[in-house]
């Protein structure tokens, strides 16, 4: 797909997950013990061999910025082409991104590439985009949208779009509202060519009609091919913070980890150089994920521990998110809870949360 520029919308409502981006946004989120949310569009990008890659983000971006840095961990690093990053614009891109892309179209106009694979952070796979690309092309669409049929719609994916696909062209899209078990959720990547793709923008631009590139192609069904590409392997929407927390523990299930992490090649994210964590013979660790840098003496059972944990002598933790740099104290108990960066969890400290309503504890937080 090197005919392709990659396209990174950061567009994503993050209202139900405002525990954990209230410092950041929701892309560079913390997920998998030392992943981040966008880590997992980025490397399905790069293997496919798209090397221009354009990451469209809102203000306040520091930490996402530092995560990717020059792009090195996805062999992005380069003088031509490479990654890219805007936050240039002055509205959030969840309520207006035309303007934003509009703003930045000297990216798109002096690019070499004829395509452009346009994909939000918080669609949590790992997909063969070569298969998507050869579809789109052998099929003479205009545009093409990525799907997957889902039967847990009315526990998972709430808000996000619902195509309805007649002989695999999309006559319409609607919201899941959660009324209905099997559903067909869209991925909101689209593939299309850059001249349409600017062409969409100017439209937006000139009739104040649609301030989000997607409405654009949704109010406009009829008057393009609009094909759609089923996706059938694992996914999942991070939109809330329920999602948020299915989404790590299903890191746990040894199935979903190979698939997610290995089927259509690797997710790459930033390295760091840390020591081997330290199991003391008064820890118990049981069906968990742990980073490197940690140091624990308590018990762990399923649970997603990052980077530079503490988990002290007697404390047990069950069906727990531990983001990094946190200290567990003694005797401490946890279930179902999601701590964020740099907190303290006090000695003999007691909290119970539930899988559909974890507790959260915010950064920098002594409890």
């Amino acid at each position: 797909m090197k005919n392709y520029v990659g396209i990174i919308n950061l567009d994503e409502k993050e209202d139900q997950i405002r525990e954990l981006t209230i410092t950041r946004p929701l892309a560079s989120v913390p997920l998998g013990g030392r992943y981040r949310i966008i880590d997992f569009i980025l490397s399905n990008m790069t293997n496919a061999g798209i090397d221009n890659i354009g990451i469209f983000a809102k203000s306040a971006s520091r930490s996402l910025m530092d995560h990717l840095s020059n792009g090195r961990p996805w062999d992005l690093h380069r003088k031509k082409d490479g990654l890219r990053f805007f936050n240039f614009g002055q509205t959030a891109p969840v309520d207006d991104d035309v303007h934003v892309f509009a703003d930045n179209l000297d990216f798109f106009k002096y690019c070499k590439q004829e395509y452009i694979l346009l994909a939000p952070s918080y669609m949590i796979c790992n997909i063969d985009f070569v298969k998507a690309e050869e579809y789109h092309e052998q099929s003479g669409a205009d545009v093409t949208i990525i799907y997957k049929k889902v039967n847990n719609a009315n526990d998972h994916f709430y808000g996000c779009d619902l195509l309805n696909i007649e002989d695999e062209r999309v006559v319409s899209v609607g919201k899941n509202i959660g009324n209905n078990k099997e559903a067909t959720i869209g991925m909101e990547m689209f593939l299309m060519k850059k001249d349409l793709f600017v062409g969409l923008i100017y439209e937006c631009i000139k009739t104040g009609k649609w301030s989000k590139i997607k409405q654009c192609i949704y109010a406009n069904l009829s008057n393009y091919k609009v094909r759609a590409f089923e996706f059938d392997g694992y996914l999942s929407c991070v939109n809330s913070l329920a999602s948020y927390y299915k989404a790590n523990m299903d890191l746990l299930n040894t199935r979903i980890n190979n698939e997610l992490f290995f089927d259509n090649g690797p997710i790459y994210t930033k390295t760091k150089d840390e020591a081997p964590t330290k199991y003391t013979e008064d820890s118990n660790v049981v069906n968990s994920i742990v980073a490197n840098g940690c140091y624990i003496e308590g018990t762990v059972e399923n649970c997603i521990i990052s980077r530079r944990v503490k988990v002290n002598k007697g404390a047990v933790l069950k069906n727990c998110i531990i983001l990094q740099n946190t200290v567990i104290g003694p005797d401490a108990k946890l279930t179902h809870v999601i701590t964020d960066k740099c907190s303290y969890i006090s000695k003999g400290e007691n909290l119970m949360g539930s899988k559909n309503y974890p507790i959260v504890i915010e950064k920098q937080r002594i409890f």
